[in-house]
């Protein structure tokens, strides 16, 4: 059963991979200016604040939970990042306490996950809603735009004339640890093993709430670096920073193939799936499709990222029981 699901989930996972091809293929051939590296370089750009968050979510869902509250730490962060640099201290300094401030967002969530027993989805549509007004009452509605030259340019700039921004590169780092982490380590099984069956994890002795509780500390973390590229990358801190970046984060892991239900997926996947609608996204743009289409798009995808999954589980149960059947006749 385990290797059927497996297989199940690679075939998932080459599909998404191979419709990115052919959304890319497309795109070069047929939208005009999506092939020049400038414009290749925004696609990656705005989408790397989904692909940030898209690495400990991956985790997070296949070990069972989820957390709406990525969008708000992020805003949160930037917003205390705003907030200091307007009261005079260094960016050297601001950036590890707006880390430090998603590590504690992230482990309130967690420990009352964990410890109170709360589901997750409930606990982060609240702490959604806390953040964001926390966020609000830290910054107002200023929009603090004078950060230093050097960290604007890394944030937004590019290697030369190529299309590879300069963040793309850390992200890649934090790619191939998150890749590790989950597919190669005790720690990511058991994060498999926790999301098949929370019960059956725990009898074969995994820590099953520290681990959760270590997921949503990281979440939160990566949420906050990601609120802070966000107010580098866009040069605006403001408190409404990433709002409905949640939406795209969960569709974009979703349609990478991660089960909601747990236990199931690859970051591969995952990845493949943000990129997916990191393009899709674009072309949209480029098209000049309103703002408003382009969330109903996500919300469809949203949806299809859930059904398409269960439905060819669904055949291929179908098809294992009709063929001894067959064999029969």
């Amino acid at each position: 059963m385990a290797d059927s699901s497996l297989a199940r989930a690679v075939r998932w996972d080459t599909v998404v991979g191979a419709l990115l091809i052919v959304v890319l293929l497309l795109s070069f051939g047929t939208v005009d200016g999506f092939g020049n590296a400038l414009n290749l370089s925004f696609l990656i750009g705005n989408t790397l604040p989904i692909a940030l968050i898209a690495l400990p979510m991956t985790l997070l869902v296949v070990a069972g939970e989820i957390d709406l509250s990525v969008a708000s730490t992020a805003g949160l962060s930037g917003a205390v990042m705003g907030a200091l640099w307007n009261q005079g201290m260094t960016i050297e300094t601001i950036i590890p306490i707006c880390l430090l401030l998603g590590v504690v967002c992230g482990l309130v969530n967690g420990l009352l996950v964990t410890r109170l027993g709360l589901p997750s989805l409930a606990v982060t549509i609240g702490t959604l809603a806390a953040y964001r007004g926390i966020a609000q009452i830290v910054l107002g509605s200023d929009a603090v735009t004078d950060f230093p030259t050097q960290y604007l340019d890394f944030a937004a700039g590019r290697l030369g004339d190529t299309f590879i921004p300069y963040a793309f590169l850390p992200f890649l780092v934090l790619l191939a640890i998150a890749v590790v982490a989950l597919h190669a380590t005790p720690f990511g099984r058991s994060l498999f093993a926790i999301g098949a069956s929370e019960e059956a994890a725990r009898f074969a002795g995994i820590r099953v709430k520290r681990q959760k509780l270590v997921l949503f500390t990281v979440t939160g973390l990566m949420a906050s670096l990601t609120g802070i590229f966000w107010a580098l990358h866009y040069a605006s801190a403001r408190y409404d920073n990433a709002t409905g970046l949640e939406l795209s984060v969960v569709a974009a892991v979703l349609l990478g193939g991660i089960d909601f239900d747990g236990g199931k997926g690859t970051l591969g996947g995952a990845i493949a799936g943000v990129f997916l609608l990191g393009a899709l996204q674009n072309v949209m743009s480029l098209q000049d499709v309103s703002a408003q289409s382009q969330i109903v798009v996500t919300g469809v995808l949203l949806v299809l990222s859930v059904l398409g999954p269960r439905v060819a589980r669904q055949i291929a149960v179908a098809r294992a029981r009709s063929a001894p059947l067959k064999g029969r006749s």
